[in-house]
């Protein structure tokens, strides 16, 4: 006791010691505590009545000669902080054996197979993600296709279309949204493909990327030139024939195979033969359009806001087969392949035509006799050709 008053009552101690029966410790900045009642002056310093606590101030003594140094900043409690507590385990902080045997009870087989899906695709999607990422071959790939092919263009692309054909599916979509949502597919079927396996892009897919924009637009043009908008007008829903949605899933997934096996198939770009060997392949380009056209606007002169019949079409190239619009389309799906030199990705593509405008046909000449009558069978059996013709 003796030595800590007379520390206080020297002049050459930069600090004072004030001892207060609390358990904190603070070390603050003189400014800070100078006003506090524990702080006592030099001239009227006391010993120290109780050691057992104390606090570290300041002294104004030699005050310029501690400026050199920041200012000390601590603090000690021994109050428990709730900022001390980890978030982390609040999930767990309820948790219980009973509510983890209450959740597995409302397990369903469904849900189990969800949960164990999706494990299985994250745990696979990370592994492909993790072999990718150390592959010295994609990342030589990689700095070429980006060169010469903006993959990042396409992605974004598909995006948007999947989020217009979201719009579209509710009736919400505008006419940038429909032509986003077509956009978007005739890249994945013609641009995209060559391009994962050439690494860039020449030629035949530019050119079908373009007459599949102009093919499929014919419906909306003739929609357009009849009655002055894009869109289907309301009309008898007997007439909106179609095979069942799984049917229909099947048949796009079946074009699009197609048409990345007759990019896998072809060779690679530049030794796809130019000049005169492909006047046969112009010739079904120009071919196919007008017919996809001529049939559009006959039938839509023979029916009402397009798509409701009011005769039996038989004129134009309806004397020739009875569904020429599927017939162009299945020509257009083989000349892509023809371009590309692909004949086995040809006949797969044919095939899966044939199957699904087959079930489509079936029920829509179900629904002509029931319509029409004897004169829709009749005109079946003068044109007996479905799609192709002298093929029965």
């Amino acid at each position: 006791m003796e030595t800590a008053s007379v520390l206080l009552q020297s002049r050459t101690i930069p600090f004072g010691f004030n001892l207060k029966c609390n358990q904190i410790v603070s070390c603050r900045h003189f400014n800070k505590q100078f006003q506090s009642k524990g702080f006592y002056s030099h001239q009227s310093l006391k010993p120290i009545q109780n050691p057992s606590s104390f606090s570290l101030l300041s002294s104004p003594l030699h005050k310029t000669r501690t400026q050199f140094f920041s200012p000390l900043k601590c603090s000690f409690s021994d109050i428990p902080s709730s900022d001390s507590q980890n978030p982390l385990l609040k999930p767990f902080k309820n948790l219980s054996f009973d509510s983890v045997k209450s959740s597995l009870s409302e397990l369903t087989p469904i849900k189990i197979v969800k949960w164990a899906t999706t494990v299985s695709l994250g745990i696979a999607a990370t592994k492909w993600t993790v072999k990718l990422a150390f592959s010295p071959f994609f990342w030589m790939y990689f700095s070429w296709s980006w060169l010469f092919w903006p993959w990042f263009v396409a992605i974004a692309l598909a995006v948007y279309g999947l989020y217009s054909f979201r719009k579209h599916s509710i009736g919400e979509a505008s006419i940038v949204e429909q032509l986003a949502i077509v956009t978007s597919v005739f890249a994945w079927l013609t641009l995209v493909p060559p391009a994962y396996f050439n690494g860039y892009l020449e030629g035949w897919p530019f050119v079908f990327f373009f007459v599949y924009h102009y093919f499929f637009f014919f419906n909306v043009s003739v929609r357009k030139r009849l009655y002055g908008d894009y869109y289907a007008r309301p009309h008898d829903p007997k007439w909106d024939v179609n095979p069942p949605k799984w049917y229909r899933l099947l048949f796009c997934v079946g074009v699009m195979v197609g048409h990345w096996l007759a990019a896998f198939e072809a060779p690679e770009l530049h030794r796809i033969p130019g000049g005169w060997s492909n006047v046969g392949v112009w010739i079904l380009i120009v071919v196919t359009p007008l017919m996809q056209y001529n049939s559009t606007l006959y039938l839509a002169k023979y029916s009402e806001k397009v798509v409701v019949p009011t005769a039996v079409v038989q004129f134009g190239p309806y004397r020739w087969v009875r569904h020429p619009v599927y017939a162009s389309t299945m020509l257009l799906f083989a000349t892509y392949c023809l371009a590309l030199r692909a004949p086995l990705s040809l006949m797969f593509v044919v095939a899966v035509c044939l199957i699904y405008y087959e079930q489509k046909a079936k029920l829509e000449e179900v629904l002509m006799v029931e319509t029409f009558g004897e004169s829709y069978l009749e005109y079946a059996s003068k044109v007996r050709c479905k799609f192709i013709p002298f093929v029965y």
